[in-house]
């Protein structure tokens, strides 16, 4: 099983390096998004390797290509314009009712790490660094046990009839929250939590990648990592599992991840990975970690056949 996706994924593309070659230097956490016209949209995060933990990520930067490989800059947002402490993963939609393009992200704010959203625009280009504004933050929830401290690194997507959100919550460890929304702006609790169990090879981290609608049900791109390996905050590889509606899931890689960088290095990190859809054809970016302790987005294309071989 997965034989042919593990074959293909080892063939990649780099869409994006970081912007110094030295340790601690990312670019990663892609979030593409194919618009009606046939362009394709990355937003990425950038990080340095100076400032301290959690505070690293210093832009998120939009690119654009034709073809999903080649891409070209096309739009920065700097903490520093929008007023932040930093940023990790973005989430880069298509409202396909308004025709117009929205960007999540979040940012560690004075009450913890929070999602924010930005203004709606007709192009990513125009997309304003200071509208940005809190949609999911930590409260004090009486209906669950352990109150996450933050929630960070939001995957979007319409689903049918709403806009759905998977996004990290943390206490101590990381594990994987639902909200959906109408209108992709007011956002509620959604299923079950925590969506998986830390348990197996994940039992330190859990946290969602992204979703892939199949013909009956979805694939969850899930990620992790174990208490025993090094570093285990960055040290993350990547799983699947599956599930019929998005609130009950089964692991398909419970003994070990079934995704890890196939470069060499102190590092096996795989992870942030969007599965698109086009077509027949599924681009599947991801964050790798290259042999000097620095990460870089890759690319590969693979066939919707090519999922569950």
């Amino acid at each position: 099983m997965f034989s042919r996706l593990l074959e293909n994924l080892a063939r990649y593309d780099v869409v994006l390096e970081p912007d110094e070659n030295t340790p601690e230097w990312w670019a990663g956490a892609p979030s593409v998004v194919a618009a009606p016209d046939g362009t394709f949209w990355l937003a990425a995060r950038m990080r340095e390797g100076r400032s301290p933990r959690g505070r690293r990520g210093y832009e998120i930067r939009i690119l654009q290509s034709n073809d999903g490989i080649h891409f070209e800059l096309a739009h920065r947002i700097r903490r520093e314009d929008a007023g932040v402490p930093g940023f990790e993963r973005p989430a880069l939609v298509y409202d396909a009712q308004k025709q117009g393009f929205r960007l999540y992200g979040c940012s560690p704010l004075e009450d913890g790490w929070a999602i924010i959203q930005f203004d709606d625009a007709s192009s990513p280009c125009e997309i304003d660094p200071k509208s940005w504004r809190k949609v999911v933050a930590p409260t004090q929830d009486a209906d669950l046990y352990l109150v996450p401290e933050g929630y960070k690194d939001p995957f979007v997507f319409w689903d049918k009839d709403r806009w759905r959100m998977f996004v990290i919550g943390f206490e101590r460890v990381e594990r994987i929250h639902h909200f959906d929304s109408i209108d992709g702006t007011i956002w509620r609790r959604a299923g079950d939590w925590p969506v998986m169990q830390n348990d197996g090879w994940h039992n330190y981290y859990t946290r969602p990648a992204c979703i892939v609608p199949l013909a009956l049900g979805y694939l969850m791109v899930y990620e992790g990592s174990h208490v025993r390996w090094r570093d285990p905050a960055y040290n993350i590889a990547t799983g699947l599992a599956y599930s019929y509606d998005l609130n009950h899931f089964i692991d398909l890689t419970p003994d070990a991840p079934l995704l890890k960088t196939t470069t060499p290095g102190d590092y096996h990190t795989w992870r942030y990975s969007h599965w698109l859809c086009r077509d027949d054809a599924v681009y599947v970016y991801f964050e790798a970690a290259r042999p000097n302790n620095t990460n870089e987005i890759r690319v590969s294309v693979l066939q919707r056949s090519d999922l569950m071989k």
